[in-house]
């Protein structure tokens, strides 16, 4: 579900059971993240499969790339692989507002 940064962040903010996912890569993760974040590499394949399949499904994901476009992928195979609640930061990390921290 793509959702805009205002309402990106009112629903996180109000979210306990909230996960930051940040699906760049290692180089763009470490110029900089969206506060707690963890990194999980959307470009690594199946690595990236196995790795999301890991993850708690019960957790809402709050998720994030660059420009929004590899987020919403995320976000698909996500739903695919269980998780019913994914949600995008449409515009990515480059229409974000807030702090941005380093990892």
């Amino acid at each position: 579900m793509n959702l805009t940064q205002e309402d990106w962040i009112s629903q996180l903010e109000a979210d306990e059971n909230a996960v930051i996912l940040d699906v760049r890569t290692e180089d763009e993760y470490n110029d900089g993240i969206i506060s707690n974040a963890i990194n999980i590499d959307i470009h690594q394949g199946p690595v990236f499969v196995s790795e999301i399949d890991a993850l708690d499904k019960s957790k809402n994901y709050y998720v994030y790339c660059r420009s929004g476009a590899r987020s919403a992928k995320a976000c698909e195979i996500m739903n695919e692989l269980g998780i019913e609640n994914a949600y995008n930061l449409t515009g990515g990390i480059l229409a974000w507002n807030g702090d941005i921290v380093s990892p």
